[in-house]
């Protein structure tokens, strides 16, 4: 997958589908690892080193799932901005 850009740096339509298939893999990934590590920090004891270890990266992962829909928004919210500008003559080349 490649992202492409005109020759103003902008994310074009034809990349649209890429970015978004981008973000359905790391939303996919993110959220299996997650149920991945809450399935081996219950098998674990509470006070062992791994445990710790594993809840500090499943609290990790869990705050940058947080930020996952910022992000989405301020892409949607980009590739809107370039569209609107592009209708009204700004963007245009």
């Amino acid at each position: 997958m490649q992202i492409t850009k005109n020759k103003k740096g902008q994310l074009s339509l034809n990349s649209l589908g890429s970015v978004v298939t981008v973000f359905v893999v790391v939303g996919l990934l993110l959220g299996i690892g997650l149920y991945v590590l809450q399935n081996f920090y219950d098998k674990l004891t509470s006070t062992t080193q791994s445990a710790i270890s594993t809840n500090e990266t499943i609290w990790a992962l869990g705050t940058f799932s947080s930020w996952f829909s910022i992000i989405i928004t301020v892409v949607a919210a980009a590739v809107i901005l370039g569209i609107v500008f592009r209708a009204f003559g700004r963007g245009a080349a």
